[in-house]
């Protein structure tokens, strides 16, 4: 079998930021590096699991909701993979994830979907620790720009 591009990638030189993975006609899946690969500190599953739920309500209630394709969390647990439409500027989607993460670091409140008729594992969620990362990555991405998107050789 042909190994997929993600495991092309060198993930001994990855870095917290935001990455474009891959490009499939008009669908762009954008790697949100959350942890440094392979660093021995990865994203505890209850703050993942928040993390998702508070990041795929934000942005699919956002003015960009058309465009969103897909959030959901690496097995690997050092971030998440982003799918939109090329038809959100690289731009506006540094600037949707900045106010996304700012979003679940302030988050107060029921989390969406955590409901046992709305969720596999509604019991695994941990705000707090969301909350945490989700602070972290917001900091990570002040400041970045989209020529800065592109994986390190």
């Amino acid at each position: 079998m042909n190994r997929i591009a993600s495991f092309c990638v060198d993930h001994t030189k990855l870095e917290k930021g935001l990455y474009v993975s891959r490009i499939d006609g008009d669908v762009i899946t954008y790697d949100l590096r959350m942890c440094i690969p392979n660093a021995g500190s990865f994203l505890e599953n209850g703050a993942l699991h928040t993390i998702e739920h508070l990041f795929a309500t934000y942005v699919r209630n956002s003015r960009w909701t058309d465009g969103i394709v897909y959030v959901g969390p690496m097995g690997c647990r050092t971030g998440f993979y982003f799918l939109t439409r090329d038809s959100i500027p690289k731009e506006e989607v540094i600037s949707l994830l900045r106010e996304t993460f700012r979003f679940i670091a302030g988050f107060e409140g029921e989390i969406p979907g955590a409901a046992e008729a709305e969720c596999g594992n509604f019991r695994d969620h941990d705000l707090a620790g969301a909350k945490a990362v989700a602070a972290d990555y917001a900091a990570v991405l002040d400041g970045w720009t989209p020529e800065r998107m592109a994986y390190r050789a």
